[in-house]
């Protein structure tokens, strides 16, 4: 019996941790990573400025995992049917598996855009756009950041705060389609992120529709923005194994009877047909109802259920948004229910998300490396 987790993000690392403490020892568990170290993705902004961050964020996948054989490859294409997996380094068959790959950033065809725009998804994007910001400040040139979802409003902040640190006086613009800013979020959430942008001095452009970019500009549908650093956080996809989709799936995270699909790889709907946002938050409480389910069929067959029974109920995810949280530079923005917090409250509610993930998978250290961070410059 093979059990396989595809991705060791949010998702994936969370899923395989409790497979390790649940599934019965003749249950074979792989992990398949194309990094050996887990990322914490919602700090990943942070880099921008503080290139130190890095070490606090990424864990080996050696040391957060005990039992899981640790595969690193690429996943190239997902063959359901015949419950094959094909890598960039041969295949890998499987009884259950979970696809816990993420998402990547979208650029919808979009001309030039994919070219120029630098996404923000892995350390190495982070450097780019350090070096780009960098050399933008030397001209007091211009950073426009393409898309203010929750990635691109705390890109615009931290790029602000680094061109004050460096005395600089770069122009940064923050580009929205829709006539807000994170506009999947509540009202009081998106006014307290708009008033934090504008005090850390980002230009907000709403209703502005990108229609492409050259070397030096940003086009929209009624002009062009110039630019020297440009970074692009306008969408998300699904992975390249599966072509790009981002299936819906429901509250058992069932993609088939053999198959789930856990995080921002798909589009989940919860056990209430509410659909749940695209979020660390989320894809860490789907993981969690995922390794009960997977458990508990991986147990059925081993007892000879699939033999001669119905397999057995599975459990159904459902999400409750505890809050919302986003950094600004050296300002943030949480909401706990109806109330909204800023400042050195939200600052410290923060560190505390990203520290108590890390301390999840055992990152004890990296925790406190990494409240440290958060709070220290102020």
């Amino acid at each position: 019996m093979r059990v396989v987790v595809l991705g060791a993000g949010y998702a994936g690392l969370t899923l395989a941790r409790r497979l390790e403490s649940r599934l019965p020892a003749t249950a074979d568990l792989v992990v398949v990573d194309e990094s050996d170290d887990h990322l914490v993705q919602h700090e990943l902004h942070r880099v921008i400025r503080r290139p130190a961050v890095e070490d606090a964020i990424t864990v080996p996948l050696r040391d957060a995992l005990d039992r899981a054989t640790i595969r690193t490859a690429r996943v190239e294409d997902l063959d359901r049917e015949a419950r094959r997996i094909h890598l960039s380094d041969g295949t890998l068959d499987y009884d259950y598996a979970a696809l816990c790959l993420g998402a990547e950033t979208a650029f919808y065809d979009l001309p030039g855009v994919d070219e120029h725009g630098i996404p923000l998804k892995r350390l190495g994007h982070a450097h780019r756009v350090r070096d780009a910001v960098l050399d933008a400040c030397e001209v007091d040139g211009r950073a426009v950041v393409g898309g203010a979802g929750l990635s691109g409003v705390q890109v615009a902040g931290e790029i602000a705060a680094l061109a004050a640190e460096r005395g600089a006086d770069l122009d940064v613009t923050l580009l929205e389609r829709l006539d807000t800013v994170a506009p999947a979020f509540p009202e009081a959430f998106q006014s307290a992120v708009r008033d934090a942008l504008e005090s850390a001095g980002v230009a907000i452009h709403t209703n502005a529709r990108v229609t492409g970019a050259t070397a030096d500009a940003v086009e929209l549908d009624d002009g062009t923005v110039p630019y020297d650093a440009f970074v692009w956080t306008g969408g998300i996809r699904g992975p390249d194994a599966i072509g790009s989709d981002r299936p819906i799936v429901r509250g058992d995270c069932k993609l088939d009877d053999h198959t789930f699909a856990v995080g921002d790889a798909a589009r989940v709907v919860d056990a209430d047909g509410e659909a749940v946002p695209a979020s660390a938050a989320a894809a860490i409480r789907e993981a969690r109802t995922v390794a009960i389910n997977v458990d508990r069929l991986v147990r059925w067959e081993l007892e000879g259920g699939a033999a001669d029974e119905f397999p057995p109920k599975l459990d159904l995810f459902r999400f409750d948004a505890p809050g919302w949280i986003a950094s600004v530079g050296d300002d943030a923005v949480a909401t706990v229910g109806p109330k909204v917090f800023t400042g050195a409250t939200a600052r410290t509610m923060k560190a505390t998300v990203g520290a108590g993930h890390l301390s999840s998978i055992g990152a004890i250290s990296r925790a406190v490396n990494l409240v440290q961070e958060e709070l220290g410059p102020s």
